[in-house]
């Protein structure tokens, strides 16, 4: 990485008088956080995540994590002799991998994020679906994207029936830091494993959140020549879609992302989570750091 001179002392009291605007526009309003990929597994990035959610929380804006963890899964699931298997971008789930999913995902993930948290001067507080009956959930239909008459059976994934958000509230309001676990619960208490970009989406719009912000491993939607896609509407992405642009684990990612901003969430950024301190920089200063999502 390389090693770049600290500003003098002018030009920080500049980055923070920029900061202020973004600040006043932003205080009092939720931001939910989808937090995956390299930005969780790498030491250096974790610190800063974590030290940019509570300056967040500490300046007055909500934020909400929403954590994946299919490295820990399909890693856990390895030592066990058993083999990740993916129909169309979802992990099928038999009953012993949603036991791995409920140990990895409610346990030692989110534990470790709530963790980092409290390291860098927060007060995080660690969810699953189950807590407050805030995701209730029925096993997912999953259509063939060729032949829509073709049904994959997928075991234990899940398609959100409702979220409840007023645990999330309730924390919030008593200067908490939710982290929640993907994981939803069915009508006979059978639970649910739920893409966490799914979840992060849809709680992003029960929350009436400002933003909704995707950490990822790529630098945003790229284009076929492989440029950044830095302002998209919902048009746009019906037709990168329809032409192969938009495949495989980006098909549930930006299609969460679209119905959040067709249900009223204000903006949906998809954002290169190997950047330190990204969400600094995406929220508090009006550099782009990603693909920008509007309804129109």
């Amino acid at each position: 990485m390389t090693q770049t001179t600290p500003p003098n002392s002018s030009d920080q009291a500049q980055i923070l008088a920029h900061a202020l605007p973004y600040i006043r526009k932003y205080h009092g309003k939720t931001m939910v956080i989808k937090y995956g990929g390299n930005a969780m597994t790498d030491p250096a990035l974790q610190k800063a995540f974590a030290e940019d959610v509570v300056l967040l929380k500490l300046v007055g804006i909500n934020p909400v994590v929403v954590h994946g963890g299919g490295p820990q899964i399909e890693g856990l699931l390895k030592r066990l002799g058993k083999k990740g298997e993916f129909i169309q971008g979802m992990r099928v789930t038999d009953a012993e991998t949603m036991e791995v999913v409920e140990w990895v995902l409610g346990g030692e993930v989110q534990q470790d994020i709530v963790g980092l948290i409290n390291q860098a001067g927060g007060k995080a507080v660690g969810l699953t679906g189950r807590d407050g009956a805030m995701i209730r959930a029925q096993k997912l239909k999953m259509l063939d994207n060729a032949d829509p008459s073709v049904e994959h059976d997928v075991g234990q994934v899940g398609d959100i029936v409702s979220i409840d958000p007023s645990v999330v509230k309730a924390l919030q309001d008593d200067a908490f830091i939710p982290v929640i676990s993907p994981i939803g619960f069915g009508e006979a208490n059978e639970s649910y494993n739920i893409n966490a970009d799914v979840v992060a989406a849809k709680l992003a719009t029960v929350l009436k959140a400002e933003k909704l912000l995707m950490l990822t491993n790529i630098s945003g939607v790229l284009n076929k020549a492989g440029e950044l896609l830095t302002d998209l509407t919902a048009r746009r992405i019906d037709e990168l879609f329809a032409d192969g642009t938009i495949s495989g684990g980006m098909l549930p990612k930006i299609a969460g992302a679209l119905d959040a901003a067709k249900s009223g969430v204000n903006a949906v950024h998809i954002v290169d989570g190997r950047v330190p301190h990204v969400l600094l920089l995406e929220i508090l200063t009006d550099q782009a750091f990603g693909t920008m999502i509007r309804s129109h």
